[in-house]
């Protein structure tokens, strides 16, 4: 039986690696190679109304739009790329943040519940093929850790990040690092796109295990 997962990501930033040798590649070109990536018989779904404004369109539209996209989905992918975020335009005002909370919540059709997403963050190159606007590999020379540069996201998805319940703390060279009890530290598993392709079925695996334990995780569903 195949998945059904909905794709959250930014329509026209540029600012991302040329894929396929397309001239102006934007992030919906991942999107589209995506599509041919996943499995058969998984189906997606894409936010974002083709790039249109979220002015457009009245809080109840909005609701009504994003609920019949995401209610039968199981998956979240959020495309992350560098300009995926307006920081002139309130966070309220753009696409992303509100599908990200419609996939947290849970909803209930016809007496059926619609439970949370799980949630996986896919990182785009940017237009230098790097990722280091978000992940920093082998941060450390002793424990050769990544970071997470998450200042620059959309405080729903910062928030749902690092954000297990009853993290353990290691001592690197007199530094202390967060880590888990069990598992994974975040809710929102962040990957590189080359990892991504590389490994589909498996990363999907990790988000929905991730999921199934939703409940040692401080779930932040709201859009501020």
């Amino acid at each position: 039986m195949g998945r059904k997962i909905f794709i959250s990501y930014k329509y026209g930033d540029t600012n991302v690696q040329q894929l396929d040798n397309i001239i102006g590649t934007r992030v919906r070109d991942y999107v589209d190679k995506l599509q041919t990536l996943i499995d058969e018989h998984d189906h997606i779904n894409k936010g974002e109304l083709d790039g249109q404004s979220l002015a457009d369109f009245e809080d109840d539209r909005i609701a009504s739009h994003l609920r019949d996209k995401i209610y039968d989905s199981s998956i979240t992918i959020v495309l992350v790329s560098k300009n995926m975020k307006n920081p002139f335009t309130p966070e309220r005002d753009q696409w992303i943040p509100w599908e990200i909370s419609y996939s947290l919540k849970e909803h209930s059709r016809d007496g059926r519940v619609s439970l949370s997403n799980a949630i996986l963050a896919v990182v785009i190159p940017d237009e230098y093929g790097s990722y280091d606007f978000f992940i920093s590999d082998n941060t450390c020379q002793y424990c050769h850790c990544r970071t997470l540069h998450t200042n620059f996201l959309f405080g729903i998805l910062r928030e749902n990040m690092f954000n297990i319940k009853t993290p353990t703390y290691t001592d690197c060279n007199n530094h202390l690092y967060v880590k888990p009890m069990v598992g994974h530290g975040s809710y929102v598993y962040s990957v590189k796109w080359t990892d991504f392709i590389g490994a589909i079925n498996l990363n999907l695996d990790i988000v929905t295990g991730i999921n199934g334990n939703i409940d040692a995780y401080n779930i932040v569903k709201v859009v501020n």
